[in-house]
């Protein structure tokens, strides 16, 4: 897949480099973050079970994770898994991200995922059959790049912000 030229002198990373990035790398290094955090929670709450307080510790983590992607993405428009992929997050004009955008695409971000849970819950899905809609629903998402003139993702777009290629560097100093 050949990626697009944009703005500047940066590519757009192709739509594989970032599902990667994404499902792989970055998905483990959330599980860390969501492990951490959970312990801290029931530890702090006292529970016993994860279903007790389930609301409340599905509220916790999605502050929690919002954060941590938020803090990075502010920080050097760069997550640990990004950074691992030369693949930066810039406002659209290739500059860091102001703190408002920043957390306006990561509630986008939730676009990926959060309709196919709510087709799951109204169609009362159980188990397995949950993740028919999320990864229909998600698939639909990462296939909206191919209709973007410049290859980005949809809630990049909305947001105002964009990911790009940065090039390698040179390992001989």
């Amino acid at each position: 897949m050949n990626q697009v030229e944009v703005k500047g002198p940066f590519p757009t990373p192709t739509l594989s480099r970032r599902l990667v990035c994404m499902l792989i790398y970055e998905a483990a290094l959330v599980f860390g973050v969501v492990f951490f955090a959970s312990f801290v929670f029931d530890v702090s709450t006292q529970s016993k079970s994860a279903l007790s307080l389930r609301l409340m510790r599905e509220v916790f983590l999605f502050f929690v994770i919002g954060g941590y992607f938020v803090f990075f993405w502010r920080r050097s428009g760069q997550t640990l898994a990004m950074q691992t992929w030369r693949i930066k997050l810039v406002n659209d004009d290739l500059g860091k991200v102001p703190l408002v955008k920043a957390i306006v695409r990561y509630c986008l971000a939730w676009l990926w995922v959060l309709p196919g849970f709510i087709l799951s819950y109204q169609f009362g899905l159980k188990n397995a059959q949950l993740l028919i809609p999320v990864l229909v629903c998600f698939c639909i998402w990462a296939s909206l790049t191919f209709f973007a003139k410049d290859g980005q993702f949809l809630h990049d777009k909305l947001a105002k912000t964009r990911l790009i290629q940065l090039p390698k560097q040179n390992s001989s100093t």
